[in-house]
């Protein structure tokens, strides 16, 4: 039996997963479109975004779980007051997109492998490694030469000035400025750290 480590409030996580059997997950732009406003509806109330990215069949998150009383405060100005395990909302976007995509394509069953990973971040040199690790993800698998040229991540998001329930500032104040966090996301480091500490 797999041992799946519990996610704690008020605690940074780099959560991923992938399509079972690597089934692609998104198979066009609406499919993304779609997982982000569930992402919205499921996990914006119970944590804060550092970065995000969506590949065609896997994702990667860098959350900050929030706090039972900040988590109690949002739901109060909602009129809704009830504590539920974080992993469960999580649970609840994965189910969600699940039903949504075996409808739109006539297919059935699982989607996502099970349980989703999840990795705890613990200080802000790893932040700022797995923020850049994300952004590049892209860059990785050969969809890009940039990030900046990839739409489904949280990188466009940062260099913007647009409206966002991205934690850009505080990704921002990381790096101490903008220009430092291009420099940082364009640097050669190798990143191959990330990936055996994620086990990918």
């Amino acid at each position: 039996m797999q041992q799946t480590q519990s996610l704690e409030f008020g605690k940074f996580y780099h959560i991923y997963n992938r399509g079972i059997n690597s089934e692609n997950l998104f198979k066009e732009n609406r499919n993304h479109q779609y997982f982000l406003m569930l992402y919205s509806k499921h996990i914006d109330p119970i944590a804060e975004t550092y970065a995000w990215c969506l590949l065609k069949n896997h994702f990667h998150l860098l959350v900050r779980i929030k706090t039972t009383d900040e988590i109690l405060k949002h739901q109060k100005e909602k009129n809704t007051v009830k504590i539920i395990a974080p992993h469960q909302s999580f649970g609840n976007l994965f189910n969600a997109y699940t039903k949504a995509i075996n409808k739109s394509y006539s297919r059935h069953g699982a989607l996502f492998e099970r349980p989703f990973k999840r990795k705890l971040i613990d200080n802000a040199s790893y932040l700022c490694s797995v923020i850049k690790y994300i952004h590049n993800n892209p860059v990785n698998h050969g969809f890009c030469e940039h990030p900046i040229e990839y739409p489904w991540s949280s990188y466009l998001t940062c260099l913007s000035e647009k409206p966002t329930k991205l934690k850009r500032e505080e990704v921002i104040l990381l790096f101490k400025n903008t220009d430092n966090l291009k420099s940082y996301h364009e640097e050669k480091g190798n990143l191959s750290f990330v990936e055996n500490y994620l086990n990918l």
